[in-house]
């Protein structure tokens, strides 16, 4: 599934403006960004194109003809709109952030702890934790899906109707506006996708842990799933092993590699969260200085 483009309909004239043409080739790199891939690769490249779509965003915003449109008294109910959905980007982008930097710590520690390999027993112990921590974050990741399916069914351009249909210019910022929306709330849902991880119950005490990769895709019949699918899985075996009083020295060689593949797209994934999170901020100033000059 791709993320829905809408063009912006706007006379060649209005389109020359610099500032619309980089707004423009920006929105056009997300064609071929496929929301259906929740993949660390292709999550930190949908991050890094929605930083650069905001910075171009900033400037059209700060540009004059813009500011002298959204300054007119007439036109404050669409920047308080545009200021409340801002409010409702920032505390997803601060819950993702939260839940990643909450798995950064689990990987870390359980990694620590497989280097270690005190004894089975305690070294199992430490794979229960881990899947603990998955089991309980995987209410939160439920929560903030809900909170982005109803982000996503209120439409920001509701005021944008009272437009007077020659302010072509106003109308394209505001299309601008919530198509920047509307990406990142499917950006979003793809690092809570990436991190969801299905349940198994086993027989022996059951103990949730799951039995396969995460898939994420399919193509050509053949699943494809991400890193934390691929830490699932090993310790899925090694749990195995362990249980049987099989020697696990090979498993925990696997687990520990893939914790550490986890751990480095999960620190690709924070940084560009991170800065993503100060363009949001730095768009809510912007919108904030037109009410208060």
């Amino acid at each position: 599934m791709q993320v829905p483009q809408r063009s912006i309909s706007l006379p060649a004239s209005a389109r020359l403006h610099p500032n619309v043409l980089k707004v423009e080739g920006e929105l056009n790199k997300f064609k071929t960004w496929d929301s259906s891939f929740s993949s660390s690769s292709s999550i930190q490249n949908g991050l890094t194109r929605l930083a650069e779509l905001y910075n171009c965003t900033e400037e059209l915003i700060q540009s004059p003809c813009t500011q002298k449109a959204l300054r007119n008294q007439q036109h404050k109910k669409l920047v308080e709109e545009a200021l409340d959905t801002s409010i409702g980007l920032l505390d997803a982008c601060s819950k993702a952030r939260e839940l990643i930097l909450m798995m950064k710590e689990q990987a870390q520690d359980l990694q620590s702890a497989l280097r270690r390999r005190v004894g089975d027993s305690s070294m199992d112990s430490n794979v229960h934790a881990y899947i603990s921590f998955r089991r309980k974050s995987k209410k939160n990741i439920a929560k903030c899906l809900r909170a982005l399916k109803k982000a996503e069914s209120n439409s920001f351009k509701s005021s944008s109707d009272m437009l007077d249909g020659n302010d072509q210019h106003l109308s394209m910022v505001i299309n601008v506006l919530s198509d920047s929306r509307a990406l990142t709330i499917s950006i979003f849902r793809s690092i809570l996708l990436f991190l969801t991880m299905p349940e198994l119950k086993t027989k022996a005490g059951g103990w949730s842990l799951i039995r396969k990769l995460m898939p994420v895709a399919s193509k050509g019949g053949q699943e494809i799933f991400n890193e934390v699918g691929n830490v699932d899985a090993a310790l899925f075996l090694l749990h195995g092993q362990i249980l049987k009083n099989n020697d696990a020295k090979f498993d925990v060689q696997i687990a520990h590699r893939r914790l550490e593949t986890l751990g480095s797209c999960i620190k690709g994934v924070e940084s560009r969260l991170d800065c993503l999170f100060r363009r949001l901020i730095q768009n809510r100033v912007s919108l904030l200085n037109v009410l208060t000059p």
